[in-house]
């Protein structure tokens, strides 16, 4: 695999990760995603919460959870509210309840701010993973000065539209947010 390829792979990925990364931020309906990072300990293993039930959007504000193992619902509930998702849990016996509150303006203005963050994250390892495949070009003995300038006009080409890219998602999962 060439250097371009990797570089390109590998940007990809960043642009995946925060794509992931961004689904766990809310934007005040309910969305099972926001609970993707939850996990619980189930027989001695740190397991995901979609993976030990079911996660359904009930009227468009509301969470159900659904255990598959009805003994789970304690440490699910706990899962949950240890989470820092802002979240409140409630157990009524056989499902979990999660109300997702109205965001206010204040709150919509944090999670752009989270959003952002993110999205700059994203460019810092795009642009470490530009700077590594400028190296390897710069070292590749194969190439004449001629196609190593063209080379790294390439990388700089890539870099520029992943980073286009990234502001393009994140200006998107802020409209997301702001909007009510």
């Amino acid at each position: 695999m060439s250097y371009m390829e990797l570089m390109n792979d590998k940007m990809n990925k960043a642009v995946e990760a925060l794509e992931t990364n961004l689904k766990t931020i809310r934007t005040g309906r309910a969305n099972p995603t926001i609970l993707d990072r939850v996990e619980l300990e189930y027989y001695g293993s740190m397991t995901p919460l979609n993976q030990l039930s079911s996660i359904s959007v009930v009227e468009g504000r509301q969470l159900m959870i659904k255990p598959f193992d009805r003994n789970m619902l304690k440490e699910i509930e706990r899962a949950v509210a240890m989470a820092d998702l802002g979240l409140v849990p409630q157990n009524d016996g056989s499902v979990i309840r999660i109300m997702i509150p109205a965001l206010t303006e204040d709150r919509r203005k944090e999670l752009t701010k989270d959003a952002h963050k993110m999205g700059e994250d994203a460019k810092i390892a795009i642009r470490n993973i530009r700077r590594d495949a400028a190296n390897a070009a710069k070292k590749d003995a194969e190439l004449t000065e001629d196609l190593k300038k063209q080379a790294q006009e390439d990388i700089q080409k890539a870099t520029d539209q992943y980073t286009a890219k990234v502001d393009k998602i994140v200006d998107e999962k802020c409209k997301d947010i702001m909007s009510v």
